[in-house]
């Protein structure tokens, strides 16, 4: 009788086990695009920085709190979205002196890998832009908690994370020279990146 009790209790407590790993496993998430945007900003003239953002941004998370580098991403942005609160300045920025949207409608990114790097986690992947393809790191802020929707089913959660990358090296190579002998447009772009996603 002990040893089927033994037998019982380790069963018991297999299971609990599995059923924990179980729901610790990655699970995919829809990116919502009506809460989620790509930031971005770059120097001006040497002396001052312009802003602007992405709104089309779409795309599945694959996330495993229990361990990140089972995690990934595949993500699209809408070039077209471009704002920058200037009307003539975005469409400059849509034509083909800079993003050509009508031959590039959109930029792609997809994850590699996943590594710990002190406080945050290094997001490897494939970013497509203007046609050209590099790899870029993204610096992945700890994920926060999971909140219920307003629905009381779906459930939903934050990501942000931020990298910069030299646009000329994605063939962005518009500019123009100031009498000073500064550059018009600066070649960082930093890049800011806040996403709400839904378990589906």
């Amino acid at each position: 009788m002990t040893n089927v009790r033994v037998a019982s209790w380790t069963a018991a407590v297999a299971l609990a086990v599995s059923a924990v790993a179980m729901s610790a496993q990655a699970k995919d998430w829809k990116i919502d695009a009506a809460h989620s945007e790509a930031d971005f900003s770059i120097k001006h003239m040497a002396i001052s920085t312009v802003h602007g953002t992405f709104r089309g941004v779409s795309g599945t998370i694959k996330y495993d709190p229990s361990d990140m580098v089972k995690s990934g991403v595949e993500a699209s942005i809408d070039v077209a979205s471009v704002d920058t609160g200037v009307a003539q300045r975005d469409t400059h920025l849509k034509s083909p002196d800079f993003f050509d949207v009508a031959k590039f409608p959109t930029m792609t990114f997809k994850s590699t890998s996943v590594t710990k790097a002190g406080d945050h986690y290094d997001v490897t992947g494939d970013l497509t832009l203007h046609g050209v393809t590099k790899k870029v790191v993204l610096k992945l802020d700890e994920p926060g908690k999971e909140e219920t929707g307003m629905d009381g089913k779906s459930v939903h959660r934050g990501f942000s994370a931020t990298t910069t990358i030299n646009r000329k090296d994605f063939g962005l190579t518009w500019n123009g020279t100031l009498k000073s002998g500064d550059s018009v447009l600066g070649d960082d772009v930093k890049i800011e990146l806040d996403v709400e996603a839904v378990q589906i």
